[in-house]
């Protein structure tokens, strides 16, 4: 059998397959009122059908801890009961699938508080506008120029946002989940207080690389603290700002180099996989594109530190999905545009492949 189709196992939790759905924002939960954040037949269609499709484990979008983390007022929230009582529909289809379900733990600090990536092109929504709030970051750095300047995490404020994770992480339990994801990447709060180009705090928080990555390092010991022993936790990480790999470039930013160190530190708090992927932090960096263009930061982090990771980006073909695995480049490819063309992309891969993937009673012919 082809090793995209072999099981992969992290602590007691058995992944069918190595074909995984990345977090993917949809935009399409309600703004506000007692349904806010909350996912709807939308989210369900959208999930469930690639479970059905034979996607080994599916991650939900960047889930926000708390209102004021999600990224647009349309996200979906894992604050409350009723959050809660709505995802259970959802993770309890998926294992009927035999999909494994995972949530992306997630705030957005100085990137909150923005428009549909549809509209106006997902401008910032300022405060003073319907459905705006307030963002916050680990410095008063606002992400463009555009955009509104955050107010700047004081120390209280920092261990409240570290509650809401625990918090969060034991909500996504009760909902059913089966697998944390804790959102490092992109240029989300974790992120922006890892990179020296959007923290320039002077206390335990900033400077060294040691400070940068407290806060980081605080979320993944309160989550692990009430994730069961026998499940895992992820971290997402961007392996890169894309800044320091721009020679022209004279800014200071999160680098590969870092991100090996900081795959230690994860390894010795519990964090069972990488998810790697690069940049979002930084509004005008360079992306060096091409085929398989982030596979190699993933395949460093592995091969340095022994971290079990999942690659992300530009990975299409099956046959391009299998020479990663194959070669020990990531332990499961990441699918995430590919499964919005192809939510049966799966099976198609098995076929071609000559794989096996689960597939819905409903659709077995004698």
């Amino acid at each position: 059998m082809s090793t995209l189709f072999t099981p992969y196992t992290l602590r007691s939790l058995t992944i069918p397959n190595r074909i995984w759905m990345p977090a993917m924002c949809q935009y399409s939960a309600a703004p506000a009122g007692e349904t806010a954040g909350a996912p709807t037949d939308w989210h369900f269609a959208h999930l469930a059908a690639r479970a059905s499709g034979g996607t080994g484990l599916i991650i939900t979008e960047a889930t926000a801890v708390s209102p004021e983390g999600r990224i647009s007022p349309y996200d979906l929230g894992i604050w409350n009961d009723t959050q809660v009582a709505a995802f259970q529909r959802v993770t309890a289809f998926l294992k009927t699938q035999g999909t494994v379900p995972g949530i992306q733990l997630a705030h957005a600090g100085r990137k909150a508080s923005t428009e549909r990536t549809w509209v106006e092109r997902g401008r910032q929504i300022s405060p003073a506008e319907p459905h705006g709030w307030q963002p916050v970051g680990p410095s008063a750095l606002p992400f463009s120029e555009s955009s509104t300047t955050p107010d700047e995490l004081s120390r209280e404020q920092i261990a409240e946002i570290v509650r809401q994770f625990a918090d969060g992480a034991e909500r996504a339990l009760a909902a059913g989940f089966q697998v944390a994801e804790i959102h490092g990447a992109h240029g989300y709060l974790i992120h922006q207080f890892l990179s020296p180009h959007s923290n320039r705090r002077t206390d335990e928080y900033g400077g060294s690389f040691e400070g940068r990555i407290r806060f980081a390092l605080e979320v993944v010991d309160a989550v692990r603290a009430v994730w069961p022993e026998d499940l895992p936790v992820f971290f997402r990480v961007s392996a890169t700002d894309w800044i320091t790999e721009n020679p022209d470039d004279d800014r200071n930013g999160w680098t590969t180099d870092e991100t090996v160190r900081l795959a230690k530190e994860l390894q010795a708090h519990g964090v069972d996989l990488m998810d790697v992927s690069t940049g979002g932090n930084v509004p005008d960096a360079k992306i060096v594109t091409g085929p398989h263009y982030q596979v190699p930061f993933a395949q460093r982090i592995r091969s340095e530190t022994g971290m079990p990771v999942a690659a992300v980006g530009m990975i299409s073909e099956p046959s391009q999905a299998q020479a990663v695995i194959a070669a020990g480049e990531a332990d499961a490819v990441l699918l995430g545009r590919e499964l919005l063309r192809n939510p049966y992309w799966a099976r198609h891969a098995a076929a071609e492949l000559d794989g096996e993937v689960s597939a819905p009673l409903q659709y077995h012919r004698a």
